[in-house]
């Protein structure tokens, strides 16, 4: 599907981003198709009604589609069309102006500066083999004190061993950020290096795993695991909850919300405004529990 490409080419979309647009899309094409009981030529695309577009979210949500995965789908529907409607010359508002259903979105659960860095000193002492355990140690604390994803982490090569003052990132979608890096996160991975019995050679995977291949990112979560096991933290105490105790901190420190999208990676600001909405929530729940009572 030639929109498809143009999603690849000029929107730098990830395969997996790609992917979920052709579900929705041929999800759509298929409702279309037997709704009408005839063929989607570029006529019927061109005369989508308001009635179409609310039977449609009416048949996914009869499905079982949450309401955050229908508008998912919806907004891969809008960029669907209004790219056919720009090509075909046809007038795509019954389709543009649906709204998406409402849904609660999910605040990040951050862990405390406290926790955070008591999960990194727990983990160096889990594994029986030292240079596992720094290893394991060498990886949260990237994902903590670099904000990085798992798979940002567990992508870095042996090109940057010893870790330089500022990485450069390849993130969703192959976009590019760089990333200071703290001497912390730089001693960790440099102690991980000294003890690994693996030579990291250029272009080849900085972490391994016990037989020296690629490290598994389930190994990862399996540390972080047991951690807040020991350290009686709550489930959500995951390796991505690094990341968002990262942002979360650094604003709580007055970090300049648009510093912080870069440092992330995240293509829209708004995704990055929810942390604010962390910290206003984490000031409430010190309020109530401070504030007297009469």
């Amino acid at each position: 599907m030639r929109w498809l490409d143009h999603l690849r080419a000029l929107d730098g979309a990830a395969d997996e981003t790609v992917t979920a647009y052709r579900t929705d899309v041929a999800a759509f094409l298929g409702f279309l198709h037997n709704h009408h009981g005839e063929s989607l030529g570029l006529a019927r695309l061109g005369a989508i009604t308001q009635a179409d577009m609310r039977a449609f979210l009416a048949h996914e949500r009869g499905r079982g589609l949450s309401s955050r995965s229908l508008a998912r789908r919806l907004s891969s529907v809008k960029s669907f069309i209004r790219w056919l409607a720009d090509r075909e010359g046809f007038d795509p508002t019954h389709v543009l102006a649906t709204r998406a259903p409402r849904y609660q979105r999910k605040l990040p659960r951050p862990l405390t500066e406290e926790a955070a860095r008591a999960v990194i000193d727990q983990v160096d002492l889990q594994a029986a083999e030292p240079w596992i355990a720094a290893r394991d140690a060498a990886v949260v604390t990237l994902l903590y004190g670099c904000g990085l994803r798992i798979s940002e982490a567990l992508g870095l090569t042996g090109d940057c061993a010893p870790l330089p003052q500022v990485l450069r990132i390849r993130g969703k979608g192959g976009k590019e950020r760089l990333v200071p890096v703290l001497p912390a996160a730089r001693a960790a991975v440099d102690d991980y290096l000294r003890l690994c019995p693996y030579d990291i050679a250029p272009a080849t995977p900085l972490f391994r795993g016990a037989r020296g291949g690629a490290l598994n990112p389930r190994l990862i979560s399996g540390a972080m695991a047991r951690a807040r096991m020991a350290l009686g933290l709550p489930a959500t105490a995951t390796p991505h909850a690094l990341r968002h105790s990262f942002a979360t901190h650094l604003l709580a420190a007055g970090g300049d919300l648009r510093a912080i999208q870069e440092l992330l990676g995240h293509a829209s600001l708004a995704t990055t405004q929810v942390y604010t909405a962390v910290d206003s929530a984490r000031l409430m729940e010190i309020y109530n529990s401070a504030h007297p009572r009469a």
